[in-house]
């Protein structure tokens, strides 16, 4: 199938072969990565583009003596997903990765607290998701090293205090990504190839305040009709179950297991796939050569039958069953 790439990704692709520093590489090669079409013809080709940026971003955070516009954080991608916190001092980030995960960041009442970033991993049943904490946006001497962070994300929380004008929060929240060319989409994208593309959903934290209520309603009509929009207490522990599942929602992932004819399957431990993925991807998660070996496979759960006989084409939903046969 041909890959069929639009033009902004030859312009991206010409900014990449002019770029001389790391994060100019990272950030041209993020741009031809956020406007090349999802299909068939360009799985090779994004999953090499994905290689490169995680190359170019290690590379980057092994350096201890360069430039300033060669430094950046990174953060190493584990569990299903990884969801960057963002938002302005004192919103109660620290707080809520801590209620979310078993990391123990420092919780104070003074502003930029975070100095760095701090990953933490959220159990959601039964698999992990990462969520990193960063320091706030507006922090000046981080923010050389803030955008490798974000656009490493898979998804971003923006957060805000619901007690404290959330919605012009979230607005100098987004001016400061728009900045650092990284665009929060929501329930809709667009093909805006001037930056990367990030799914988002907005936190309105502190809802155990007097006062949160009208805070909340004011973030939800003036976003929620695009983005998910949640009010939570990450102090204490308002609404964080509902979040985890928008989390998840918004990786844009499904879990599925597998089993050997005549067994039984694990359910403790799923095979985790972007959503759209084949019964050939399931293959080749459980061995490289399945791919290429796989005869056909049954199903259970999203099949017209248990058991049905499917293609290697077939795109499993959430929760099936599958029986690879090779």
């Amino acid at each position: 199938m041909p890959a069929n790439l639009p033009p902004e990704y030859f312009v991206a692709e010409r900014g990449y072969r002019l770029a001389k520093s790391t994060p100019e590489k990272i950030e041209a090669l993020e741009a031809m990565l956020s406007v090349m079409p999802k299909h068939k013809g360009t799985d090779k080709l994004r999953a090499e583009l994905r290689r490169k940026i995680a190359k170019f971003s290690e590379e980057a955070q092994k350096r201890h003596v360069v430039g300033r516009k060669e430094q950046g954080w990174y953060i190493n991608k584990e569990g299903a997903g990884q969801a960057a916190l963002v938002g302005l001092p004192s919103v109660g980030k620290s707080q809520l990765l801590s209620s979310l995960t078993e990391a123990f960041p420092e919780i104070a009442d003074y502003p930029f607290t975070t100095q760095t970033p701090m990953p933490g991993m959220m159990r959601l049943e039964n698999i992990q998701i990462q969520i990193v904490d960063t320091p706030p946006i507006i922090d000046r001497s981080a923010q050389s090293q803030l955008p490798m962070v974000l656009r490493n994300a898979d998804i971003l929380l923006i957060m805000a205090d619901l007690g404290n004008d959330p919605s012009g929060q979230v607005s100098t929240v987004f001016d400061e990504l728009s900045r650092l060319r990284i665009k929060p989409i929501g329930l809709k994208g667009d093909s805006d190839g001037s930056a990367i593309q990030k799914r988002a959903l907005i936190i309105g934290n502190k809802n155990d305040l007097n006062g949160s209520g009208e805070g909340y309603r004011s973030l939800k009509m003036q976003y929620a009709a695009e983005f998910p929009t949640l009010s939570v207490s990450a102090k204490e522990g308002f609404g964080l179950g509902e979040l985890k599942g928008e989390i998840y929602r918004a990786l844009d992932i499904i879990r599925v297991y597998t089993k050997a004819p005549n067994e039984k399957p694990d359910f403790s431990d799923p095979i985790v796939l972007k959503k759209g993925s084949t019964v050939e991807d399931v293959a080749e998660s459980v061995h490289k050569d399945w791919r290429h070996k796989l005869r056909y496979a049954q199903i259970w759960g999203s099949g017209k039958f248990n058991g049905q006989k499917v293609s290697r084409q077939h795109i499993p939903e959430d929760g099936d069953m599958i029986e690879l046969h090779t």
